[in-house]
């Protein structure tokens, strides 16, 4: 079988071609309109979906362990320098998007990327760029924060037994909250924020140093906070990616982003068997048996509704190219996504605009005003 992306199309008058890869087939039961029946679905190996998304997942979250201690290291250094000197890995400025959003701010204004943190502008830039190309994928294969998430509520269905779900009414004002939390942030960055007061705000030690207090935030927490990270762990018990869903104002501007996707999930109503299983195990509570298209700002591309369709050819992951629209193999979706990522990345190491430009001199004056070293653990 030879490599190709896709095949072409027509949802429109609900009609497509059989796929032209093959499931091995396998009898399962479901359940349609209260009536039980047995029925062949090439359905046994979609479960590699799945596990390929598990383990780019657990991939990334290692890999966020290991630059978070090679950072500890970093600084562990300028407090003592007892401790060996360890470079600054660059890609800790992930967990600096509001900087890395006021970044790209001043670069679309002056066309220069800040020397403080660029990798957090490289990093932003990527994010978005990979969310207008392939939805929310990185909330769904990537960020670290949620993949924790899943974790916790994957660990309260196991105590459990099943999921829980917040009333519809409710679940909508709960959304809400993402958004108002971003709104804040466009308005006091993307709008009020002159390049003059970026300028300012860039050469303060206090930015230059807030990779620094991220992780302090984390080493050193204040009893609110650890009751904050306390209450949301138990509400990700019970509810399905409760931080991504209700309160990430990052996860919001991506979901926005991801609506001029050319990548979206659709439904064949012709093949459809209405199991609801897709609606069942979607992570991100979206009724995919009631829709034909997936355009919600919630779906972060995991395919979790394909891999659990038992319907061949009831679901797909399709994209437009021009006119047509083509049905994307699954197997290509995360390929893609983390090509295009790694890709932005590659252009800004390979333009010098990688590493911080912050001299150690000014790591050896700040560091040791914010942090110190008590029983090996920095405080």
């Amino acid at each position: 079988m030879g490599l190709s992306l896709g095949r072409e199309s027509e949802y429109n008058n609900a009609r497509i071609p059989a796929l032209d890869y093959r499931w091995p087939a396998c009898a399962c039961r479901t359940q349609t309109g209260g009536a039980t029946g047995k029925i062949n679905v090439m359905f046994s190996e979609r479960t590699y979906i799945r596990k390929t998304r598990y383990a780019a997942q657990l991939f990334f979250l290692l890999l966020t362990i290991f630059i978070g201690y090679n950072f500890y290291r970093f600084v562990l250094h300028f407090i003592n320098p007892v401790y060996p000197y360890v470079q600054r890995p660059p890609s800790v400025d992930a967990f600096l998007p509001i900087g890395g959003f006021m970044a790209f701010k001043y670069f679309l204004l002056t066309g220069i990327i800040e020397p403080v943190h660029p990798s957090g502008f490289i990093l932003f830039v990527a994010v978005v760029l990979v969310s207008m190309l392939m939805k929310k994928g990185f909330c769904g294969w990537i960020c670290p924060i949620g993949t924790v998430s899943q974790y916790f509520w994957m660990a309260g269905e196991r105590i459990f037994g099943r999921g829980f779900t917040i009333e519809k009414h409710t679940d909508m004002g709960l959304r809400s909250l993402k958004y108002v939390l971003m709104s804040l942030f466009l308005i006091l960055i993307g709008i009020a924020m002159t390049p003059n007061m970026m300028v300012l705000f860039f050469i303060t030690d206090y930015y230059k140093t807030a990779d620094v207090r991220m992780m302090r935030f984390f080493t050193n927490m204040s009893a609110v906070t650890m009751w904050v990270l306390i209450a949301l762990g138990i509400l990700s018990l019970f509810y399905k990616n409760f931080w991504c869903r209700y309160l990430c104002p990052y996860g919001a501007l991506l979901g926005l982003v991801s609506l001029i996707s050319p990548v979206k999930i659709r439904r064949n109503a012709e093949k459809c068997n209405h199991c609801r299983s897709c609606s069942i195990h979607c992570p991100t509570s979206i009724d995919v048996e009631k829709k034909e298209v997936v355009s919600s700002p919630e779906c972060f591309g995991c395919m979790t509704c394909i891999s659990r369709c038992p319907a061949e050819g009831a679901l797909d992951i399709t994209f437009r190219a021009g006119k047509k629209l083509k049905v994307l193999r699954p197997y290509l979706y995360p390929a893609i996504l983390v090509i295009v990522f790694y890709m932005v990345i590659g252009v800004g190491v390979l333009s010098g605009k990688w590493h911080s430009q912050v001299p150690n001199e000014d790591y050896e004056r700040i560091i040791p005003q914010l942090i110190h070293v008590k029983n090996g653990i920095l405080k």
